[in-house]
């Protein structure tokens, strides 16, 4: 006999909602209020409407200082032109978009809300590289030696400043996330991904910023090559050579954030985001240091003999994460199996991407409802994995059993509606009316001599039992009344 669900916790109040804040654990929205007054009394809502106008303003100030030539002593800084950026942006989008899809692909067990999707890309896209720019630009202007004309200020600010600036430009998102949403870090992953995005983002805009101007210059320079050659050369070494390398960077800040976070130690939460901030800071500098210093084939040994398979690695690492993660949640919720609040074949088919997939597809053709209820119960249930995860951990105090009954009343709920472990194909639309042209054939009767019956025939259907009998059953004889006498006999 399986042991029954606890029942959620109806009564509110702001104590225990205080205790959930503390713990991470998200409250609950009072339903009984119209979405639009709840969204007013969010906050991250209004976070997000004052990040947004931050966003606009960064990139507003970063198109002003960058795309219309600027006057400076002595004559005219060229700038990117307004004709260069919409060419520039269309390269640059063939990298971020990939790039961008497969790091949310790799969110998979555990996906962030869009917004933090959206924050952490538009925030590498306007904040950082607005940031980046001034700094980098002040920076460079104090390593010169032998005044504006020192060809090796460049290289200076590429190697000793735009590592840390920009790295720490991109990971600021990061922790401020962690601050706002530690309860939804669960893995690497989550590290990973939110990194990558931010890294992602930086890349997109810088990129615009190198092809505007190698097409710029090019345009503007009388025997150099064509504009669309020039173009085509940087995006071959920014966009397909060296993609990698933002989202890759950040992604060791990323990593060592989310170690610290899944750490029960104080140590560990202070030595692992710092770890992983100069390890990012430290492959951006070695990464700068080989473009700027080294050429031709010292560049080609490097980027085949370190860059490759330090690339390959991370794809190594990520995939591990993602098998990691599976096992973690079968674990998990079969410790919930086994006190009898989840069914005993719940594990494996929850626990394991490509099934899962496979039932929202098989989900998707059986209506809307059905789909939602799949959705609910994979999220509730990743959630529960998780949060057992984090008490077990200790990261979380008993305040977590509430929500664990939350999430236990809602696995109970849309359980019954949902697709767990799909089994054959799905049901698609041609299936159903195949099957019920089968049922509407098979409403008639079953063909019958002389002539066949049903659709197309000539002859309607005989019952069996009004046929005709053939070869010598043919003769039938009358029933005999034992009763009968001939007439005029008593």
């Amino acid at each position: 006999m399986p042991a029954p669900v606890p029942a959620p916790v109806a009564e509110r109040s702001p104590r225990r909602d205080r205790d959930l804040v503390r713990n991470g654990l998200p409250v609950e929205p009072d339903t009984s209020q119209p979405l639009p007054k709840r969204l007013l009394r969010t906050p991250l809502a209004w976070l997000t409407f004052l990040l947004l106008v931050g966003y606009a303003v960064c990139l507003v100030l970063l198109y002003r200082q960058v795309v219309p030539d600027q006057q400076v002593p002595g004559g005219v800084l060229p700038g990117l032109g307004r004709e260069a950026v919409p060419i520039a942006a269309r390269y640059a989008l063939v990298t971020a978009v990939p790039l961008s899809l497969l790091f949310l692909w790799a969110d998979r067990f555990r996906p962030q809300r869009f917004w933090v999707w959206l924050m952490t890309f538009g925030w590498g896209a306007c904040v950082a590289t607005y940031v980046a720019a001034q700094i980098n630009t002040w920076a460079a202007s104090h390593l010169s030696i032998i005044g504006d004309g020192d060809p090796a200020t460049g290289a200076r600010a590429a190697i000793f400043v735009a590592p840390f600036v920009e790295e720490a430009a991109k990971a600021t998102v990061l922790f401020w996330l962690a601050i706002l949403m530690r309860y939804a870090w669960v893995s690497r992953l989550s590290g990973i991904v939110l990194a990558g995005l931010s890294g992602a983002a930086f890349a997109f805009v810088e990129n615009i910023l190198y092809y505007g101007r190698a097409y710029r210059y090019a345009a503007r320079t009388i025997g150099a090559v064509s504009p669309e050659q020039a173009l085509h050369q940087v995006f071959v070494l920014r966009g397909l050579l060296t993609f990698f390398g933002h989202p890759l960077f950040t992604s060791m800040t990323g990593i060592g954030l989310a170690v610290g976070m899944r750490s029960k130690s104080k140590t560990v939460r202070v030595v692992a985001p710092l770890a992983g901030f100069c390890c990012a800071a430290l492959l951006h500098m070695a990464f700068n240091t080989a473009a700027s210093l080294l050429s031709g084939r010292q560049q080609l040994l490097v980027f085949l003999f370190v860059a490759v398979p330090l690339v390959l690695g991370f794809v190594g690492f990520v995939v591990r994460q993602l098998l990691l993660q599976g096992r973690l949640v079968r674990t998990r919720l079969g410790d919930y199996v086994r006190v009898g609040w989840l069914e005993p074949g719940d594990p494996v088919p929850l626990s394991r991407l490509r099934t899962r997939l496979r039932a929202l597809w098989h989900a998707l053709f059986r209506g809307p409802a059905t789909f939602l209820a799949t959705i609910r119960l994979q999220r509730a249930v990743t959630e529960l994995a998780y949060l057992r995860d984090s008490m077990d951990r200790g990261l979380v105090d008993a305040t977590g059993h509430r929500r664990e009954r939350v999430l236990l009343a809602r696995t109970r709920t849309v359980r019954p509606l949902a697709v767990v472990e799909p089994v054959g194909a799905a049901d698609y639309p041609w299936k159903r009316l195949r099957r019920r042209r089968t049922a509407e054939v098979a409403g008639y009767a079953p063909p019958a001599f002389p002539g066949p019956a049903g659709l197309g025939g000539s002859f309607p259907a005989v019952p069996p039992s009004a046929a005709a009998p053939l070869g010598q059953t043919a003769t039938r004889y009358s029933e005999v009344d034992p009763t009968w006498k001939p007439p005029g006999q008593q």
